[in-house]
């Protein structure tokens, strides 16, 4: 069995409301959702949440619930460990053997079924990957960039430039380190292995396992702050969706 968990929890302190907050007329927590519902190969669906607003809309669509402790839903509580509990909590009620698992985000739309398909593929003719998840080149957050304020109050190197190399040979140029890849938080297909065996994996995400294949997209962010969500539009327009359509919508006309 392959089946998709997606994590939501109500109380967002930074931006209140974000999981269901309208993105081209619809809930946030929408656009994972239609995802996986248009997946070729997920068989089953699970909600992870405190949120009896979540709930109501997860149900709607079909999906099974997993409530989510309160430990669990606090503003420090870690995502990895939600997953885990969400793992667990199927597995007991699965019998059979659980193939892989598509980690999903309430706060994350910039997903479709496409690419979630193409990673189990890839899963599936490659043993050695642990996991594959989307990544999104971004130069421009190149760790030669970051600052931090020091005990001054003045910016200094978040990271040593020595680190780099030789800090006569750096520039300013935003492409001068190479491309610069993150993990988009949009999609991560895992073994059970990764979940299992949760604290061998790699910082940050350590869901992901050490064995990490990108899924190279563009745009792909999570949303946390409103000002990131015109851009999330914009990458939702030029993937086909509007206020009245999706790509999922079915043309009775072509029938």
């Amino acid at each position: 069995m392959i089946f998709a968990l997606l994590l939501g929890r109500e109380g967002s302190a930074g931006f209140p409301g974000k999981n269901i907050y309208p993105i081209l007329g619809r809930p946030l927590m929408i656009y994972p959702m239609m995802a996986a519902e248009n997946s070729k190969y997920i068989d089953e669906c699970y909600l992870s949440t405190d949120s009896e607003k979540y709930k109501a809309i997860g149900r709607s669509h079909g999906w099974d619930i997993i409530d989510r402790p309160p430990e669990l839903a606090t503003k420090e509580a870690l995502g990895e460990d939600a997953f885990v509990h969400g793992y667990k909590v199927v597995k007991e009620l699965f019998d059979g053997e659980i193939e892989l698992i598509v980690l999903l985000f309430c706060n994350a739309a910039t997903i479709v079924p496409g690419i979630i398909d193409i990673g189990i593929e890839i899963l599936r003719k490659h043993p050695e990957y642990d996991s594959v998840v989307t990544a999104s080149c971004y130069n421009m957050w190149s760790p030669l960039r970051a600052r931090k304020i020091d005990k001054n109050g003045v910016l200094t190197p978040f990271v040593p430039f020595e680190v780099f190399g030789d800090p006569k040979t750096l520039n300013c140029d935003r492409d001068s380190q190479g491309d610069v890849w993150f993990a988009d938080m949009g999609l991560s297909i895992v073994r059970p292995k990764c979940l299992e065996n949760i604290d061998e994996g790699l910082l940050p995400q350590k869901w992901m396992g050490r064995n990490i294949y990108p899924l190279i997209q563009w745009g792909g962010c999570d949303i946390d702050y409103k000002w990131q969500i015109p851009g999330v539009e914009f990458w939702l327009n030029e993937h086909g969706f509007t206020e009245t359509k999706t790509p999922y919508d079915f043309d009775e006309s072509h029938d």
